[in-house]
């Protein structure tokens, strides 16, 4: 076997991911002969047949399936090596972008990078927010550099430290308590009532029903806040993070409906990036940043401050 290009591996793996070779010269800007020699090319220097070019569409052979998912692995690796080495040669970077999940606590993250982006002027931050499955399906598309929210701790491609607890408590306006209601709240007692459920922001990802009550009414809103102004006018009812809702407990405002058969949940809140890339200076440094004050900043009202890097003349 002779050694094959990543020239002719990054074709044939383009035209997976487009569905044929018209769709993957197109994306690569190149002909469509020349994709389709550079396939044919690795599969002679293979031996094996990776297409299957019989039917109207090409697909892979079984041959093909296998080798294309340990192809993925050495194209991610090289692609990762090429930003690094690109950021190398333009300094710290000119941009990222953080993304900040529908659960986590605004105030202390907000804080940390606002204190950490003011010490790194040549840096724009772009800021994103997402619900449910959205932020940890932007880091995984890579379009961000950094995200807190809850993840998939299993996933072996996130590395993640930890933030902190948010205990979600299902709520209820007292307007809207139906009479009579038994003090240990079923979900079938709440079925006739509109349940306040969050948007998922991601696009691909499959969908992950958090806490839906199967044939209730629906009320999708697309953050914590607007879930807060909803259950709070007897509109609805629905699960909140119990920081954003204590004062309103206490003062009857809201009504806890958790128990036995409503028990809510606890989220694990953590800062993540991805574990198997490289990352830029600028990057680096707030990883670390968020290492080493992030946790306190969840108990205490200010984050610790960023000392300014000293810039060359």
């Amino acid at each position: 076997m002779n050694e094959f290009t990543l020239h002719d591996l990054h074709c044939f793996d383009t035209v997976v991911r487009a569905g044929g070779f018209q769709a993957a010269a197109a994306a690569l800007h190149r002909s469509h002969p020349a994709v389709f020699s550079a396939v044919a090319r690795l599969e002679r220097q293979l031996g094996i047949a990776l297409l299957d070019r019989s039917g109207y569409r090409v697909r892979l052979t079984a041959d093909g399936r296998a080798f294309h998912r340990k192809a993925q692995t050495l194209l991610t690796e090289f692609n990762g090596l090429r930003t690094y080495a690109s950021q190398l040669a333009m300094g710290e970077e000119s941009e990222l972008h953080v993304v900040i999940g529908d659960l986590c606590p605004r105030d202390p993250t907000l804080a940390l990078l606002a204190l950490f982006f003011a010490s790194c002027p040549g840096t724009r931050m772009h800021l994103h927010v997402e619900a449910v499955g959205g932020p940890q399906e932007r880091l995984l598309d890579g379009d961000a550099d950094l995200i807190v929210h809850r993840i998939d701790k299993a996933d072996p491609r996130l590395e993640w430290a930890d933030l902190c607890k948010v205990e979600l408590i299902p709520v209820i306006a007292p307007a809207l308590l139906p009479a009579g209601l038994p003090r240990m709240v079923k979900p079938e007692h709440l079925r006739e009532l509109t349940q306040c459920v969050m948007r998922d922001t991601a696009r691909h990802t499959a969908p992950r029903d958090y806490f839906v009550l199967e044939g209730a009414p629906q009320c999708t809103v697309a953050d914590q806040s607007m879930t807060r102004e909803i259950i709070l006018h007897g509109l609805g009812w629905g699960h909140l993070p119990q920081y954003m809702i204590e004062d309103d407990l206490r003062a009857d405002r809201l009504r806890s409906l958790a128990g036995r058969h409503l028990p809510g949940a606890c989220e694990e809140i953590v800062v993540a990036r991805r574990g198997d890339k490289p990352h830029g200076p600028v990057a680096q440094r707030l990883w670390r940043y968020f290492g080493e004050h992030g946790a306190n900043a969840f108990r205490s009202p200010k984050p610790s401050p960023v000392k300014r890097r000293r810039r060359s003349p």
